[in-house]
């Protein structure tokens, strides 16, 4: 069987899922590109890893443990009270193509990954442009 006939979760597996997870979180972390999106999550991140992981499970064909967890799978609600814009998309999704390419996922997983993660980074973003605290510096915090 191919990987085009094949889940994302049966290439990667339940541990590989909670690696990328892992590694997704230790990039945004670092990566300086990804500092607005970093400041947005509490300082620890364990917890966001675990939770990263199990949504990414049942969502790339595996079982629905987030899901089971949380009683949905639906991902605007909990990020409603954020400013989500294009930058913040962005820099989610620079984030996964590091992680992706840091799990040595294969071009065929990357290539079909990318559209549908496109579309779930975007289907959060509730913001046309950036906050208002980064256009305006007399902004100490915005929402």
């Amino acid at each position: 069987m191919s990987n085009s006939e094949r889940t994302p979760y049966q290439i990667l597996g339940a541990d590989g899922i909670r690696q990328l997870a892992s590694i997704f979180y230790d990039i945004m972390d670092t990566l300086p590109e990804a500092a607005p999106l970093r400041a947005m999550h509490a300082k620890e991140l364990q917890p966001m890893k675990v939770k990263l992981a199990e949504y990414l499970t049942g969502w790339m064909g595996g079982p629905p443990l987030y899901a089971k967890k949380y009683d949905t799978v639906c991902m605007t609600t909990p990020h409603a009270h954020y400013h989500i814009g294009p930058a913040e998309r962005d820099q989610w999704l620079l984030c996964m193509d590091k992680a992706l390419e840091q799990t040595g996922a294969s071009e065929d997983l990357v290539d079909m990954l990318k559209v549908p993660m496109f579309r779930i980074a975007d289907a959060i973003r509730n913001k046309e442009g950036p906050s208002s605290a980064a256009t305006n510096p007399n902004i100490i915090a915005a929402g």
